[in-house]
């Protein structure tokens, strides 16, 4: 078959002709600029290629984009979806899959793009310098004095932010200063009334609230002015800035951020009935535990009088008398038998002396005979006839004269008596 054009019902073209021409066609078209909105993007691991859709800002279509990861990655700030841009891409026809594509080469936000670009700029220019550090965020007080509102008057954001808090805490106190939130004057206007909240010494807290909004409106909330003048403050800062989509650079630098201003109310004041019910059950926890405390104590209490020493003070001390007076009769018993025995011991020791002692020999009749010098006679010999001599007996002395002297034969020889 030459062409597709001679095709016929007899003899069809296959598939693969069709796709073949196809790809040929769309070949030849070359490089395009392509506006439209970014889809969505899918980034797979370890590809070198990141998938993407283009969608028309009008109508309901959509094409396939692919893009080098190097120059993916070389956009600044990254690419998010839901970004305007416009694309130098090449139309491509894959046949095996018979899908098309633009196979892009250069990538440019634009619009909307290029504004979110420059507010991506601006945030990483401040996170490097330390603005937006987690470790700088202050806490709330849990029942501020006064709360500062930063809005516009009689806006729905201040009536969302004063009928809350009021509905959660009646008594609360709000010092309102009032400013502009859009426009070309609105982050002068904000910068001023910040400095008038951050002056009043009875302001606890300050909330600058503003309802939803396109990212032109919110911009005020983005400028760098008022992003440095929220980080110089000692007082904390809530940031109620449109919806919850939306995240101006103030959210970022915020002690706090609140998805809308009714948020905002509930998280700067406490709730009156949620807080008195906590303290109702705090109450009845303490009632119960001192209850519990009490029952303990008491029952220990009754134990303690229950027992003997308590029933009866003197028990202990009757029981101890017993065993002092019991203690002293065994030491009275000890005391006079060891005397006994001492007495015994010196009797029987007085006997065994006396026993030894001359006088008991002289008492039974014998007496010591000693001559004028005072020496004992052992001797006849030792006492001529006519000398005077002294006999000692037990109960004194008597003087004597010798008259005369027998010579007697000892009863047992004086050898025997010095060999005993």
């Amino acid at each position: 078959m030459s062409s597709l054009r001679d095709a016929t019902a007899e003899a069809p073209a296959p598939v693969r002709a069709v796709a073949q021409a196809l790809s040929g066609y769309i070949d030849r078209l070359g490089t395009v600029w392509v506006e439209g909105q970014v889809a969505q993007v899918s980034r797979r691991p370890g590809l070198q290629t990141v998938f993407m859709t283009l969608r028309d800002t009008i109508a309901d279509l959509s094409l396939s984009v692919t893009c080098p990861r190097h120059v993916f990655d070389s956009l600044n700030p990254p690419l998010v979806e839901g970004a305007s841009v416009v694309v130098h891409a090449k139309p491509s026809f894959y046949a095996v899959r018979g899908t098309l594509s633009l196979q892009a080469r250069e990538i440019r936000m634009v619009g909307l793009g290029e504004l979110l670009a420059r507010l991506e700029r601006r945030r990483q220019l401040l996170a490097a310098e330390g603005l937006f550090a987690a470790e700088l965020k202050r806490p709330l007080p849990f029942l501020p004095q006064t709360i500062g509102l930063v809005t516009a008057p009689g806006s729905d954001a201040e009536r969302d932010v004063l009928e809350n808090a009021r509905r959660r805490w009646p008594a609360v106190r709000f010092r309102i200063a009032a400013a502009r939130m859009q426009g070309t004057q609105s982050a002068r206007e904000v910068i001023e009334a910040l400095a008038v909240l951050e002056r009043d010494p009875e302001v606890d807290v300050v909330v600058v609230a503003r309802g939803g909004g396109s990212v032109e409106d919110l911009l005020p909330f983005s400028d760098e002015a008022v992003i440095r003048a929220v980080h110089g403050m000692r007082t904390p800062v809530v940031s109620a800035i449109g919806h919850e989509a939306d995240q101006p650079l103030l959210d970022l630098v915020a002690d706090l951020r609140a998805s809308t201003p009714t948020d905002a109310a509930r998280r700067v004041v406490p709730d009156l009935a949620e807080e008195s019910h906590r303290l109702e059950v705090a109450r009845t926890r303490l009632r119960q535990a001192m209850r519990s405390w009490l029952a303990r104590e008491q029952e220990t209490l009754a134990m303690l009088r229950s027992r003997p020493a308590m029933a009866d003070p003197r028990y202990l001390l009757d029981a101890r008398s017993e065993e002092v007076a019991q203690l002293r009769e065994r030491a009275r018993r000890s005391l006079r038998h060891r005397l006994d025995r001492a007495g015994d011991d010196v009797h029987h020791a007085a006997a065994r002396v006396s026993a030894l002692s001359p006088l008991a020999t002289l008492r039974r009749g014998y007496s010591v005979l000693q001559d004028d010098a005072g020496h004992v006679v052992t001797s006849v010999a030792a006492v001529p006839a006519g000398a005077t001599v002294s006999v000692r007996v037990a109960d004194g002395r008597v003087a004597a004269t010798v008259d005369d002297v027998t010579a007697l034969t000892p009863l047992v020889p004086d050898s025997e008596v010095n060999d005993d």
